[in-house]
């Protein structure tokens, strides 16, 4: 059905409206329809791939004045695309949790009570760059009874439009209401207050992309936010580190992708590490470029020198702040004033340290002699994620379908009355 363009307000209410009555079957869709969709939808991706690479070279070609980070998290290949199909298959594997019972008792009068879970509804993903969220977002909402409506950025217009012509040939495949997952059609920023204000009509609003959006999401919404922060993370290396294994894991945080938000954008050396030369060099000799303190920059003499903004910058790109730290407290103090609550990570042969590490860092994700970059849905075996959910409430962490549902009591009697 065709929608209303002009009047980012009409806009909104009408895929809003088809949505909630789309939402409403899918709750009580049985878990092999959903998933039958969900591999339909791979499917097409493996067949329209000639069609997805010409999309995405239009807005790579558009794109030629972004950032090479950038330009990267917007870039399709077949290795990219074959990944989405696995995606979509991952999700249609996982265990539905529409109907989990989270528990069950019974109190002395008899009355028996169950908490289930159900799916929130209908939920808006804004997102920016990277046009595989337009499946992974669309994919998780459905398999959770959700339907989604999906606002994609200006820049992967073409991308995101040829995916969700692969979840919608699922959708209709599997016999589901194609207004399960809706993309916006417009690149109008106005759609996006009009998308915040649509109180009744979307139960939440998952924003994925840099500050400004998320900040804007938090500011104007009238409805429930799910927010997905910026990746400020965190390595500490501590004194009782393995030279090797802390260079290793160093140099994958920061380099293997330097555009995705579980990237490490801060090195912390414990003054008593005794290889930081060693390893400041092979970051350096690796191509990143590193902005250090001027304690660092004696080991290495190729740093830059920090300012006081680096400390709160989350690059996504091959640059990363470097300081030293006395000892973990300082390390942990240096999180706490800085970070964004993402991912952060310690490497350490000492048991006690990583453990009390774990503990006192107040992040969605505390990692011990591991790569940020495992920061990740699919990492976590969770098919795939709607974002890093870096607040305190409802979900926290990688979101897949457990954090796209909400629950509600069922109870059972038999003619208990409250007297």
């Amino acid at each position: 059905m065709a929608t209303p363009s002009h009047d980012p307000a009409a806009l909104v209410a009408d895929m809003g409206a088809r949505a909630r009555t789309a939402a409403a079957r899918l709750a009580a869709t049985p878990t092999p329809v959903k998933a039958a969709a969900l591999r339909a939808a791979a499917a097409a991706v493996r067949a329209r791939t000639a069609d997805l690479l010409a999309a995405n070279k239009a807005d790579m070609d558009a794109a030629a004045g972004l950032s090479p980070a950038l330009r990267d998290r917007l870039r399709l290949d077949e290795a990219r695309l074959e990944g989405v199909a696995i995606g979509l298959e991952a999700v249609a594997a996982l265990p539905d949790p529409v109907g989990q019972a989270i528990d069950d008792a019974t109190r002395p009068n008899g009355l028996r009570l169950r908490r289930v879970r159900v799916p929130i509804g209908v939920i808006g993903i804004i997102y920016e760059s990277r046009p595989n969220v337009t499946a992974d977002a669309g994919a998780l909402a459905l398999m959770a009874g959700n339907a989604a409506i999906l606002r994609g950025g200006s820049e992967a217009m073409h991308s995101n439009r040829a995916l969700h012509a692969c979840l919608v040939e699922g959708l209709a495949a599997a016999d589901l209401p194609v207004d399960a997952v809706q993309l916006v059609p417009t690149a109008d920023r106005a759609v996006v207050g009009a998308l915040l204000a649509a109180a009744g009509l979307i139960d939440m609003v998952v924003p994925r992309g840099g500050k400004g959006l998320v900040s804007r999401v938090q500011a104007e919404a009238r409805v429930p936010v799910l927010a997905h922060l910026d990746g400020n993370n965190h390595l500490y290396v501590h004194a009782a580190a393995d030279p090797a294994q802390a260079r290793a894991i160093a140099l994958d945080a920061k380099l293997r992708r330097t555009g995705i938000c579980g990237a490490t954008e801060t090195l912390l050396i414990d003054r008593a590490f005794p290889e930081s030369a060693a390893m400041l060099k092979a970051l350096a000799d690796a191509g990143c470029e590193l902005r250090a303190t001027d304690e660092v920059r004696a080991l290495e003499p190729r740093a830059q020198a920090v300012a006081p903004e680096d400390w709160d910058t989350e690059y996504l790109d091959a640059i990363l702040a470097v300081r030293m730290v006395d000892g973990p407290d300082e390390a942990a103090a240096h999180i706490a004033a800085h970070g964004s609550h993402h991912t952060d990570a310690i490497v350490t042969e000492a048991a006690d340290v990583a453990e009390r590490f774990l503990a006192e860092v107040d992040s969605a994700i505390v990692m011990w002699n591991a790569s940020t970059q495992f920061a990740d849905g699919g990492e976590f075996g969770l098919g795939a994620e709607i974002g890093i959910a870096t607040g305190r409430l409802h979900a926290r962490g990688p979101v897949a379908l457990e954090g796209l549902t909400t629950y509600k009591w069922q109870v059972r009697g038999t003619g208990q009355v409250r007297g």
